[in-house]
């Protein structure tokens, strides 16, 4: 699957400016493209996540992700998706969000080795002498298209300030900066952005005769109609000084019974067979998939550890007994010295040494039964569904070692989010 498959199975695009082309550029070539993130406060909130993950599958395909940091169109404000004017923040505010941002986002993106790249605006913007800017850039926009871009005619009825004007020129500039010396192909972000987007596309035309691509994603909402992340707390923030990784899992596990599924998919890295069953469950079995979801969305922006107090906590407060190791299915790979006395006990045909050396993950997921064949477990890891130790697995053929095994003698294999198999060492 191309990153656009996923993002359309997902559920992520709202609008794309070419959907043929940009499958074939996703497909066949390896493109660097780019997100915009507003530094008006020192955290992103959940409502930056379908961007974050977005750029997240971008990376996993192996396309290059720029994240964008608005520190000079921060000094302005975006007019999007605002009925009045932002409040002005000082450019040491700004730049103190930018910082804090920037180490956020590292969190989620590999940066090492240029895999992504940081970006803020600042460094381009704030040098600009208007008079060339206007007579160079300016030039290329009407203003009557401007003012049917949705952005801008929401506001018309209340007032649009000037400066606020100026916020598409500075966008689509940035697109064109980026475009010249990023190489960066395509632009995407919330659909409250589409008329900008559209704006830097066309200016890339007419000022590099050369061709660049949009995509939106939805504005998200539950299936009441709330802003995603506001609870009666407030803002549900990504950085755990403002809400505790707690908090943070108790907003997914209390999410409302129709969004489950389609969280799922934009929030989470499971795979879509499983995603896709949830609209099936009733009652406790899709309050364990809201479980699901919330231990998976805060490991992402937290980590594991983090996931697993946040629900071990939620299991004492809701008296909620845990699955007991025990129950899970297990296999036994013998000692080579002790094979003989093992061969009462359920085994497989590898042995101790087969383990030293390292076992191929699909070769074990298939003997143990948690696949039906070598090739079901090959497309399980392919998709993200395979697990030891609860470390996901990267490739098909990655090695289970001996040096995984627990105090205890054991290896947990784990297909998706429900299926386990204990092998242990005996």
């Amino acid at each position: 699957m191309s990153v656009y498959d996923v993002f359309f199975e997902r559920g992520f695009i709202e609008q794309v400016t070419d959907e043929g082309l940009i499958r074939e550029l996703l497909q066949d070539r390896k493109i660097n493209c780019y997100i915009g993130f507003d530094p008006t406060a020192t955290s992103l909130h959940i409502g930056s996540l379908v961007p974050i993950m977005a750029l997240v599958h971008m990376q996993q395909h192996g396309h290059r992700p720029i994240a964008l940091i608005g520190g000079g169109t921060g000094l302005i404000g975006d007019p999007s998706g605002k009925t009045e004017m932002r409040q002005i923040l000082t450019r040491e505010q700004i730049n103190f969000n930018a910082q804090c941002l920037q180490a956020q986002l590292s969190k989620y993106l590999d940066f090492g080795q240029r895999k992504a790249l940081m970006v803020n605006n600042a460094d381009w913007l704030t040098t600009l002498n208007y008079i060339e800017f206007l007579r160079d850039i300016g030039r290329h926009f009407s203003v009557n298209k401007m003012l049917s871009a949705e952005s801008y005619r929401q506001r018309l009825e209340k007032g649009l300030n000037f400066i606020e004007f100026n916020y598409m020129l500075l966008q689509a500039y940035d697109f064109l900066y980026l475009f010249k010396h990023q190489d960066c192909a395509m632009q995407m972000g919330g659909n409250d952005q589409w008329g900008n987007m559209l704006a830097g596309i066309d200016l890339i035309r007419r000022m590099e005769g050369r061709m660049a691509f949009s995509l939106t994603f939805p504005l998200l909402t539950t299936s009441q109609g709330h802003k995603m992340g506001k609870t009666e707390k407030g803002t549900v923030w990504l950085d755990r000084g403002l809400t505790s990784p707690y908090d943070y899992y108790q907003y997914w596990v209390n999410v409302e019974d129709a969004d489950v599924e389609r969280f799922l998919a934009l929030f989470t890295f499971l795979p879509m067979e499983e995603v896709r069953q949830a609209r099936m469950l009733v009652d406790a079995d899709l309050n364990m998939a809201k479980s699901v979801l919330a231990f998976e969305a805060t490991k992402i922006t937290h980590g594991e550890a983090e996931a697993l107090s946040a629900w071990q906590a939620a299991v004492k407060a809701f008296h909620v007994k845990p699955v007991e190791a025990a129950l899970f299915p297990s296999c036994t790979i013998p000692r080579a010295a002790f094979q003989e006395e093992a061969s009462t006990m359920p085994s497989l045909t590898k042995s101790h040494q087969d383990l030293e050396k390292g076992i191929p993950a699909f070769e074990l997921f298939a003997e143990t039964g948690l696949c039906a064949s070598k090739g079901e477990a090959r497309r399980l890891i392919a998709q993200g569904g395979g697990y030891v130790n609860d470390t996901q697995i990267k490739v098909f053929d990655e090695k289970i070692m001996l040096s995984q095994m627990d105090a205890h003698g054991e290896i947990r294999l784990r297909k998706g989010k429900k299926h386990h198999f204990m092998v242990r060492v005996k």
